[in-house]
């Protein structure tokens, strides 16, 4: 069961976190906590490669703009990852998740336990 969250500031911190009134979020997307969900490339120090920081900047930006949509829904998991950032469900108006978006657009891939997508091959 998901409660609705409420921010007064939504913005990308990178592809697949964003911050709401200055806490860090986790989306899962069409995902389950712990379980399944989507990752997108790091940023900055946190990339292991050029190639990786380049497209996580085209992530961050495109997250940024879904963000920007009218009727956007945040859907709290309830549940907290081990970096202390809610897990929740960023909902688009039309049912899609943006999660599913990212995927689609090729900016993500799917996340699974012990899971690590090398973004640069």
């Amino acid at each position: 069961m998901f409660a609705l969250m409420v921010c007064a500031s939504l913005t990308a911190v990178d592809g697949d976190t964003v911050k709401c009134d200055g806490q860090n979020l986790r989306d899962m997307g069409d995902g389950a906590p712990f379980v399944s969900g989507y990752d997108t490339p790091e940023l900055g120090r946190n990339a292991n490669c050029d190639r990786e920081n380049a497209l996580g900047k085209e992530a961050k930006k495109r997250m940024a703009e879904l963000l920007m949509t009218p009727g956007l829904l945040i859907e709290d998991s309830g549940e907290i990852d081990r970096y202390d950032r809610p897990l929740v469900v960023l909902r688009l108006p039309d049912g899609r998740t943006i999660g599913s978006v990212m995927l689609a657009e090729g900016l993500a891939v799917e996340w699974r336990p012990g899971g690590d997508f090398d973004w640069c091959r």
